[in-house]
């Protein structure tokens, strides 16, 4: 059974950078397509960003991208996503989810019941 635990989160001000990683133990993350979502106070959890298996293709939502970027390293089985020129808007709990390799669109990316595993969450709060 895969397992998920997020690091990196904590307090930053505006225009500030963070650097999360996602550490998989259990299965083969290669066979996996890694995102990260992120819930806001008082939100739904919402789609941040995605990396094929192979780390060829990504996505990213339209509020991050341009200031966000992820990226994996399969034999050290992370995920990690750097995180520029940070907002308040920006300041959620940010998960990693992983789900089986397959087709990866724009629109597929996003669909959190297309994944399997999930780790528990970090803050990550964005405040002057």
């Amino acid at each position: 059974q895969v397992q998920l635990a997020e690091s990196g989160g904590g307090l930053v001000q505006p225009g500030g950078s963070l650097r999360l990683s996602c550490a998989a133990s259990g299965g083969t993350f290669s066979m996996y397509t890694g995102a990260w979502f992120r819930q806001p106070p008082g939100k739904e959890r919402e789609f941040v960003s995605a990396i094929s298996w192979s780390g060829t293709t990504t996505y990213y939502a339209d509020s991050v991208k341009g200031r966000f970027a992820i990226s994996r390293d399969n034999a050290k089985k992370t995920v990690d996503l750097q995180m520029n020129s940070l907002k308040p808007e920006d300041t959620a709990i940010y998960y990693c989810a992983l789900r089986p390799r397959g087709m990866l669109t724009d629109v597929t990316a996003g669909v959190q019941g297309r994944y399997n595993y999930w780790g528990q969450g970090t803050q990550v709060t964005v405040s002057s």
